[in-house]
C-alpha cells in the first residue's frame, strides 16, 4: 500500500500536466468502479450488502474519498508543500485519539514514543525541505485540518465496518462514491468554466494514459483494497502509522526514478519514519475485543 500511494505521485503529477485536477479525480474512480463491477460480473470477488448498516458505508465513503481529496487538493493550493506534508502528518497522532475513545484501542506508552517517532520523521522532512510556495493561508490550514480529520475518521470507520463489510465491499462502495461525486463536480466545472468541449482533447494527450491506469487500477483498487484489509487486521492506531512509508517511498521515486536531489535530513527522516512503523507494530497493544477475520476473494 504505501509503495502504491508513494509512487502515485510521481503519476498524479505527470497527470496534472494536462488535465484539469477534478477531471483526474473523476477518471481515477470510474475506472475504478467499472473495473470491480466487471470483477463482480466475472464473479472474481464476491459483493452483498444484504441486511447490512448500508448508511455507515455511505458516511466512510464521504469522508474517503470525497472529503479527504477535496480538502487536500484545496489546502496544497493555499499553502506551501512543507505545511501540508506537517499537516498530513497529524493523522496518525488524530487516528491514536479517536482509537481510544471510539474504538478502545489503548496505547502504551512505548508504542506512542514510536508513534511520535514516525509522525516526526515526516514533521522533520517537511520542515528540512522549505517552503516551495506561497505563505500560509488561513483557509489552506483549515482545508489540511480537514484533510487530517477526514482521513482520521475513515480509518476509524473502516476499523469499525470491517465486523459487517469485508475488505472488497468497502473498496467497492468507496470506488462507486467517488466515481459519481467528482464526475459530476468534474462535468460542473467544465461547464462553469466553458471548457467542457475540451476534455476530449485532455483524455486524448498520449502522457495521461498511463497516469490515469495507474491510479485507477494500482492506486485507488489494490491499495485501497490493502488498505480496508490492514484495517480489518490490524489496531487503526498500528495501521495508520504505515502510511508515513509513503513519505519515504516518495522520496525514493524522485531519487531513482526522476533523478531528483537526495539530502541527508531525507535520510535521517526516512530512518526515523521506518523505525517508527517497526516499534509500533512491535510493541503493539492488545485489541479489547477480537474482530471478525474478513472474507477471502
Amino acid at each position: 500500500m504505501a509503495l502504491i500511494f508513494g509512487l502515485s505521485f510521481m503519476f498524479t503529477k505527470q497527470a496534472l500536466d494536462t488535465l484539469p485536477t477534478m477531471l483526474l479525480l473523476s477518471c481515477r474512480f470510474v475506472m475504478a468502479a467499472i473495473l470491480l463491477t466487471l470483477l463482480r460480473i466475472l464473479g472474481v470477488i464476491k459483493v452483498s450488502f444484504k441486511n447490512k448498516p448500508l448508511k455507515q458505508l455511505l458516511l466512510l465513503s464521504f469522508f474517503q474519498p470525497i472529503a479527504y481529496f477535496i480538502f487536500e487538493t484545496i489546502g496544497v493550493k493555499l499553502t506551501s508543500s512543507s505545511e501540508a506534508g506537517i499537516m498530513i502528518a497529524l493523522i496518525p497522532v488524530v487516528v491514536t485519539i479517536l482509537a481510544a475513545i471510539f474504538l478502545n484501542e489503548k496505547t502504551g506508552r512505548t508504542q506512542l514514543i514510536f508513534i511520535i517517532a514516525s509522525v516526526s520523521g515526516v514533521v522533520f522532512i517537511g520542515l528540512m525541505s522549505g517552503s516551495t510556495g506561497s505563505s500560509s493561508h488561513f483557509a489552506g490550514i483549515l482545508s489540511l485540518f480537514g484533510a487530517v480529520m477526514a482521513g482520521s475518521i475513515y480509518s476509524i470507520l473502516s476499523r469499525k465496518l470491517s465486523n459487517n463489510y469485508t475488505p472488497v465491499e468497502i473498496t467497492f462502495v468507496m470506488m462507486w462514491t467517488g466515481a459519481v461525486v467528482f464526475s459530476i463536480v468534474s462535468a460542473a466545472t467544465g461547464l462553469i468554466y466553458g471548457d467542457l468541449d475540451k476534455y476530449i482533447t485532455y483524455l486524448g494527450s498520449a502522457g495521461t494514459l498511463v497516469p490515469i491506469l495507474y491510479l485507477g487500477i494500482l492506486s485507488s483498487v489494490c491499495a485501497f483494497f490493502m488498505l480496508n484489509y490492514m484495517l480489518s487486521k490490524l489496531p487503526a492506531t498500528n495501521s495508520v502509522v504505515f502510511s508515513n512509508l509513503t513519505t519515504v517511498i516518495s522520496i525514493a521515486a524522485g531519487v531513482f526514478v526522476r533523478h531528483e536531489a537526495f539530502h541527508w535530513y531525507q535520510l535521517a527522516g526516512g530512518i526515523m519514519i521506518i523505525i517508527g512503523v517497526w516499534g509500533t507494530n512491535r510493541f503493539k497493544a492488545q485489541m479489547p475485543v477480537p474482530l471478525q477475520d474478513a472474507e477471502s476473494l
